[in-house]
């Protein structure tokens, strides 16, 4: 086991354990695809449900997927449309809802259209990445403590390769029991988390450099 110090953006450090079963296994272009997880109005600065850093974890998004295109990685787009009774966000045919400007798919790029926080829940995301050969997901979008924690553990139980580009997802405070966490504590909190065992964790500027 090695550890390593990683900077997930906001000026945080994060020193991680690695263990073989999520960081031993080096993803190849031919067999990889980006995933973009609800980088959505709403997010943002006057939407509906703003995150800490979401501009910022967009822009990163933005030069992932560039440099996938360029790269001949597929790029794979997911928008949540809120269905779900008393939804205060992401509500169908609104503005909020909508992709961000940072990450407008192009006319030949897989959109997925979800429901439910795991992307491949009632959705033809699994049968898209078979048919494509896929065996390498990496992931970047919002919040990282509800999305992407739900479909990266989903893919690594379909036997995907996965790893989380950190400074390219954003979370917000949350409040539990009465005691408030900050969005930075639960950034460093579920990237750890799926550092352990679900993903190899990463950095825009790493995989700009690998790619």
């Amino acid at each position: 086991m090695k550890k390593a110090i990683l900077n997930i953006g906001a000026g945080c450090l994060l020193t991680i354990c690695s263990i073989p079963s999520a960081s031993a296994q080096k993803p190849s272009n031919a067999n990889t695809a980006l995933i973009v997880i609800d980088i959505q109005n709403d997010y943002f600065p006057g939407g509906k449900m703003t995150l800490v850093n979401a501009n910022e974890a967009s822009n990163n998004a933005k030069k992932l997927i560039e440099k996938s295109r360029k790269a001949g990685i597929p790029v794979i787009h997911v928008q949540h449309i809120a269905l779900q009774e008393g939804a205060t966000f992401f509500l169908p045919d609104t503005k909020g809802a909508e992709l961000h400007k940072d990450v407008t798919p192009l006319k030949n790029e897989k959109l997925i259209v979800k429901h439910y926080p795991n992307s491949f829940r009632e959705t033809d995301l699994l049968e898209y990445l078979k048919s494509k050969n896929i065996k390498n997901l990496v992931f970047a979008g919002m919040m990282t403590h509800v999305c992407i924690d739900a479909t990266v553990k989903a893919a690594k139980d379909y036997g995907f390769n996965c790893e989380v580009i950190a400074d390219a997802t954003a979370t917000r405070d949350l409040e539990a029991n009465g005691q408030k966490v900050k969005a930075e504590e639960v950034q460093n909190a579920l990237i750890a988390a799926l550092n352990f065992y679900y993903a190899e964790i990463s950095s825009t500027e790493k995989f700009l450099r690998q790619n």
